[in-house]
């Protein structure tokens, strides 16, 4: 009979478990131009940070460290530190954003504008644009595989 192996445990090299930390939600107000922070350990609203003209989607780079908001009047994307709730400079990436998804290695933030009917790259190193992506009008969603 072939006996199991050693247990991974946290902290060993054949885990690949991370240890816990709080997790935080982020909810938007679109009538207030504010994204309200939730500590999912208390269920407790943070204090409000102050964002673009209304907020309409939050994207969150796989590190964690900064959540990307798309607000839809003011045609920005506003990127927010989270480990300080600090708004940072807005980016604008044109007329009505409405969507945002982020790739699985963080560089790039892809933002969706139904009219023209484009996709927005922004570098998340530096918060700049790339070119934009024509895919016809009236488009609203996006996800990025894994």
């Amino acid at each position: 009979m072939a006996s199991a192996g050693p247990a991974a445990t946290l902290g060993s090299s054949a885990s690949r478990a991370r240890p816990a930390r709080p997790v935080t939600a982020y909810v938007t107000r679109p009538l207030g131009d504010q994204v309200i922070p939730i500590s999912t350990v208390s269920n407790k609203a943070g204090n409000a940070i102050t964002v673009g003209g209304f907020p309409d989607a939050i994207a969150v780079t796989p590190d964690g460290k900064t959540a990307y908001v798309v607000n839809q009047n003011s045609g920005t994307v506003t990127p927010i530190r989270t480990s300080t709730g600090t708004a940072g400079k807005a980016v604008k990436v044109g007329r009505d954003p409405v969507d945002m998804a982020i790739t699985p290695d963080g560089t790039t933030a892809y933002v969706v504008s139904p009219v023209p009917g484009r996709v927005t790259p922004i570098r998340t190193a530096t918060n700049t644009l790339g070119k934009a992506i024509k895919v016809g009008a009236y488009v609203s969603l996006i996800v990025i595989t894994p």
